[in-house]
């Protein structure tokens, strides 16, 4: 349930074929059900757990994903902050890395993110080049000169940089990954399901609470 570039379809296999919730009494050790980033990275508010998303458009996994995230968002306790972020594992992923920050400079995150998902999975769009993703934001009410002047704007260039050199930083081996408070990174693949990646991340959003005391 992770999208890698490596192949990795037995894996998926036997991950889809559990039953959700079937973790075994370790599971929310550290090796088992996330992994420990080291060096641990700085977060974007020292005073909140954070909670970072690595997506990629053009994962399928990350697709099935937002229903899950969706519904842990509209509990999500005052004391965490959640982010996204676009991973760039290849240079091919930054065109779409470029998108959702052109989407976010613009006011337009909102009205795109989702519908740029189902363009591509489920109305089987193709975006390979910027020509491509200029058309899908003028579906969505972005002119010509507005999607050219913010797509290569400094602000843009630099989140994508960044996100390119926080997904190495994270040890991002696939998407999607969660990181939590720059310390831990967890996916489908190690929490075994969606439902227990949710869990993971509340297991780890509680350990770092009881850590501040």
């Amino acid at each position: 349930m992770t999208h890698r570039i490596i192949p990795f379809g037995f894996l998926f296999l036997l991950i889809v074929s559990l039953p959700l919730g079937a973790l075994a009494e370790d599971a929310f050790s550290e090796g088992v059900a996330y992994a420990r980033i080291v060096p641990a990275q700085p977060t974007a508010e020292p005073g909140k757990i954070e909670v970072v998303e690595l997506f990629w458009y053009g994962c399928p996994h990350c697709h099935r994903f937002q229903p899950y995230l969706e519904r842990w968002l509209k509990n999500k306790p005052d004391d965490v902050v959640y982010i996204r972020m676009p991973a760039i594992l290849s240079d091919s992923w930054a065109l779409l890395a470029r998108a959702y920050y052109a989407a976010e400079a613009l006011g337009k995150l909102e009205e795109i993110h989702q519908p740029l998902f189902k363009a591509i999975h489920e109305q089987k769009r193709r975006f390979s080049t910027e020509r491509d993703v200029a058309a899908f934001f003028a579906e969505h009410g972005v002119s010509a000169e507005d999607f050219r002047k913010v797509f290569h704007s400094f602000s843009v260039e630099s989140k994508v940089r960044r996100a390119r050199q926080m997904t190495r930083r994270y040890h991002t081996q696939g998407t999607p990954t969660v990181v939590i408070n720059g310390k831990y990174r967890s996916d489908p693949g190690m929490s075994r399901g969606f439902d227990n990646l949710i869990r993971v991340i509340d297991f780890l959003v509680e350990q770092e609470r009881r850590a501040r005391g």
